[in-house]
């Protein structure tokens, strides 16, 4: 390559495949700062423009931030700051990775949901959304109560096993609709809760139910991860539920 040679921005652009308006900014926040065509004010650029724009790239391409680039791209020589800048991008970025996958899976979910349902309510769609957003926190709140065997059991549910139980909640919403102020004793009402209950336990599995059944957790704690869980219900709707399936337990413990 002729090092002496010049280039428009426009040809600059077309050789290095970055966007004028990028060239622009990036001479405005004095990051690649061409030379000045004294008469016309035009950016003209050189064969060392080139290599600090490599620099750039290079740099971005690592995580940096362009205020991080600006403060990096000079530097003759790098030594294990470098390395210890490079280990904190890699954390960021792994943190990054596992959010971008959660989103993903989140996103498959709701395409298969509205895909197989036609049409599902928003507010309750937000709902599971929000529930899929938090399933990290009601890991960390099962961790934290040493509740590791049952948060280990329920990472090997599959997505079909997830999209099952979100199907449930949706049937379920379906029905609170149509249902909700009858009595809680009403067989239509105890039959929905039984449906409920059964594909609960369905996606459940023996062996989990029995370890939560060994399980004591103060109430309290209970109502805190609830309180992470989010709800598609009125507080009106949950209470009303609740009673329904009170009803339903004791009516199951008298058979």
């Amino acid at each position: 390559m002729n090092k002496d040679k010049k280039f428009s921005i426009g040809e600059f652009s077309e050789k290095t495949g970055i966007p004028i308006p990028t060239l622009h900014y990036y001479d405005e926040i004095g990051l690649l700062q061409p030379e000045k065509n004294p008469t016309s004010g035009h950016r003209i650029y050189n064969y060392q423009d080139i290599i600090t724009l490599q620099k750039i790239i290079s740099l971005k391409f690592l995580g940096y931030s362009l205020e991080k680039v600006s403060n990096l791209l000079h530097k003759s020589s790098f030594n294990v700051d470098l390395n210890e800048s490079l280990s904190l991008h890699l954390i960021a970025l792994e943190s990054e990775k596992e959010k971008i996958e959660q989103s993903m899976q989140a996103i498959k979910r709701v395409i298969k949901l509205v895909e197989e349902e036609g049409e599902v309510d928003s507010t309750l769609l937000f709902s599971l959304i929000y529930g899929m957003n938090t399933e990290h926190k009601q890991k960390e709140w099962m961790e934290h109560h040493e509740l590791t065997d049952i948060v280990e059991e329920l990472s090997k549910k599959s997505e079909e096993d997830k999209i099952a139980l979100d199907k449930t909640f949706i049937q379920l919403s379906k029905e609170m609709k149509q249902l909700y102020g009858k009595p809680v004793a009403d067989s239509k009402v105890q039959d929905m809760i039984k449906n409920y209950l059964e594909s609960i336990f369905s996606f459940l599995g023996d062996d989990l139910i029995q370890q939560l059944a060994n399980t004591k957790v103060e109430e309290l704690n209970v109502q805190e991860l609830e309180n992470r869980i989010p709800s598609p219900f009125t507080e009106e709707e949950q209470k009303w539920f609740n009673q329904a399936i009170e009803c339903y337990m004791k009516q199951t413990e008298m058979e």
